[in-house]
């Protein structure tokens, strides 16, 4: 900036004298400084023109404690060179350094470059836009030129696999099979039916397809085990937190799929998220039927189902979820809870210290919906009520009880005999 006004106010002295003076040789100068300004103004402007980037992504989806790597390309599509060219990236995602400057592009040619960002926040983020800027070789003008396109990355929450957790409980013991249709394979096997495209060699019956001489597939029912409810609660005021500044990530990306650990922030939203997403991928890697329910922006429900997407759904719904509930959990689980069939086990994750949840919880047991409480102490995250006496009542109440702290391993905090069930936890 200095600098063009400097070769401004230059011009304007030249202007002057000649003027003044009359003399050639002033003419001269002020002809001279106002074809470099010229020159110098259609250098820049043509040095922003002919380009085109372009930024080519593996997949759109990622996940905390993964890197996510991403290509870009810069074309000259003009005959002459550009000296130089500075790419902005206005991405925010953070900690993705895409932004740089490429020197001598030469004319038909393209520079490439690659970035690998390990993803540290759940959300939703925006790729792009990209603003180009190039001048001339004075640097007396800057132009830039913004290119719109963007495109967007969802980072899912980070799953920690858990060894052990208590197992809800099903119908009976050896109870009646549900007579409902399944396209997953069960032990339960209600008959055979022709060979359908897609259906997997597991489920060929072959006595069947030797006696006929053609593919007969098995047809499956639904396991008697019951549903596994997990609530989350996003109860704004019930959220505890602290400040937090992302690690420094590592200098050599390139030698690493993915973060050796996982560092969450000192946050009950972010380490209630965790823990629904590490329990729903438990659950349904043992073949359970897992429905979501909580109360946070809006009402956010999944009913139960199992498989790779029924996960993908739930990630997805977890990757944007914020403590802004305005219900209390109390209200929640006695409004739901309601219309819960026997046999169903909720899994309550929440940092509430109130004892209304867990009044709550003991009535639907009594009428045969069993519950589970994993407790985040919310007074480790932050400024929050002392979160021991409804411990307590959990443990005196003989309900499944699990606490989380600030800083624990998740994969140990959840594992193992849970509290309220005979001994304490811890």
């Amino acid at each position: 900036m200095r600098r063009s006004w400097g070769i401004f106010l230059l011009w304007l002295l030249a202007l002057v004298f000649a003027s003044s003076t009359g003399r050639d040789l002033a003419f001269n100068l002020f002809y001279f400084v106002t074809g470099v300004i010229l020159i110098a103004l259609w250098w820049a402007w043509s040095n922003i023109r002919g380009l085109a980037l372009r930024r080519v992504t593996r997949s759109q989806r990622s996940q905390v404690g993964k890197y996510f790597e991403e290509s870009l390309e810069l074309s000259n599509q003009a005959r002459w060179a550009k000296l130089w060219i500075e790419v902005h990236d206005l991405s925010d995602l953070p900690g993705h350094q895409v932004s740089r400057v490429v020197n001598s592009l030469r004319g038909r040619t393209t520079s490439r470059w690659q970035v690998r960002t390990l993803c540290q926040q759940r959300g939703r983020f925006a790729l792009g836009p990209l603003a180009l800027t190039s001048g001339d070789p004075l640097g007396i003008f800057r132009f830039t030129r913004t290119l719109p396109g963007t495109t967007s990355l969802v980072v899912t929450p980070a799953i920690i696999p858990i060894p052990e957790f208590i197992q809800p409980t099903g119908y009976l013991p050896g109870g009646e099979a549900m007579r409902r249709r399944t396209p997953y394979v069960t032990a339960s096997i209600s008959g055979v039916r022709e060979y359908a495209p897609g259906d997997s060699f597991n489920r060929i019956h072959w006595p069947s397809t030797a006696r006929t001489g053609r593919l007969i597939s098995k047809e499956f029912e639904l396991d008697p085990l019951a549903d596994v409810w997990i609530f989350l609660d996003m109860y704004g005021p019930a959220q505890a937190q602290s400040p937090w500044m992302p690690k420094a990530t590592d200098p050599l990306p390139w030698l690493t799929r993915r973060a050796d650990s996982v560092e969450l922030p000192p946050s009950t939203v972010e380490y209630g998220v965790t823990v629904a997403a590490s329990l729903a991928n438990h659950f349904l890697q043992a073949d359970r039927e897992i429905g979501f329910l909580s109360y946070a922006q809006h009402r956010e429900m999944v009913q139960p189902d199992r498989g790779e997407r029924q996960l993908t759904r739930l990630l997805e719904i977890l990757a944007v979820i914020q403590g802004t509930g305005t219900i209390p959990l109390a209200q929640v689980l006695a409004s739901e809870g309601a219309h819960m069939a026997r046999h169903t086990t909720l899994v309550v994750i929440t940092p509430a210290t109130d004892h209304h949840w867990v009044s709550v919880l003991r009535g639907l047991r009594a009428r045969g919906v069993q519950g589970v409480g994993i407790l985040l102490a919310g007074s480790t995250f932050g400024a929050a009520p002392d979160w021991q006496p409804v411990l307590g009542d959990l443990q005196a109440s003989g309900l499944p009880s699990y606490l989380v702290k600030r800083g624990d391993d998740l994969a140990v905090a959840l594992s193992g005999q849970p509290g309220g069930i005979g001994q304490p936890r811890r």
